[in-house]
């Protein structure tokens, strides 16, 4: 591995031009050309320094990182195209953005914070169940939820997939036919609460995702986006990288306990 290199479909990524698996993609199909050959294979390494690498005749250049936040409204997929043709939320970026790409998801029945970037190592930091960013959601289940039921979502819940980590659970308001929850986890498992929910007996009517660490929704507009600013991605960089720290730390003096 030569030092300064990168596989080709990782540097593409890198650059912020596409995904790792359209990288892949395009590299197969001969729009990739290193120092004036093309390169079919994805995992050639290349320096990115010394060789020359175009796609599709433009030479590669990284393009500024960039961060975007939209308001996603319940009916919308969040994945590029659909085979049921469904709404996606990319119909809701402007026309005139290059590549991003979600991170994370929220599903058709979900609505609230949804971030998208073309900055992979920080989108890998917010999903990195290591950095352990909490994200918050505002929830409306079935039926009146004893205490008992939330104090089980507090010190977590046996799932398929394993039990969940601690999560911070507030009442908002009940009545005979539902409660309102506020909801605050710091892993991110597919349908996760939905699954929380129905462990202890109930059912997600509404959930509603209002924070992602320091970025808070806010009043932004339902099926809005806007880029963030340079403060709040500063931010938000700054908070993965304290949750990584802090838990690191934390493994570390696990292990020498034991």
């Amino acid at each position: 591995m030569p030092a300064g290199g990168k596989s080709l479909d990782r540097l593409l990524s890198r650059a912020g031009l596409c995904s790792r698996t359209d990288a892949q993609a395009w590299i197969r199909a001969g729009r990739v050309t290193v120092n004036g050959r093309v390169l079919r294979d994805p995992e050639a390494w290349v320096d990115i320094v010394r060789d020359k690498v175009v796609v599709d005749g433009e030479l590669l250049r990284a393009r500024p990182k960039e961060v975007w936040v939209m308001h996603k409204p319940i009916g919308y997929v969040t994945t590029t195209d659909d085979e049921h043709g469904r709404d996606t939320v990319y119909s809701l970026l402007p026309a005139e953005l290059t590549w991003l790409a979600p991170i994370g998801r929220l599903d058709l029945d979900s609505s609230g914070l949804l971030l998208f970037t073309n900055d992979s190592d920080l989108a890998a930091g917010i999903t990195d169940p290591k950095s352990k960013l909490p994200k918050v959601y505002e929830v409306r289940c079935k039926g009146p939820l004893p205490d008992a039921a939330l104090q089980q979502l507090r010190d977590g819940v046996q799932l398929q997939d394993g039990m969940t980590m601690p999560a911070r659970i507030d009442r908002l308001e009940d009545d005979d036919r539902s409660t309102r929850l506020r909801i605050e986890i710091v892993e991110g498992r597919n349908r996760q609460i939905r699954r929380m929910l129905m462990a202890v007996g109930s059912r997600v009517q509404t959930l509603h995702r209002v924070r992602i660490g320091p970025l808070e929704l806010g009043e932004h507009p339902e099926g809005a986006s806007r880029r963030l600013s340079p403060e709040e991605t500063a931010a938000l960089r700054a908070a993965v990288n304290e949750r990584r720290a802090a838990n690191s730390s934390q493994d570390a003096a696990r292990r020498r306990s034991h």
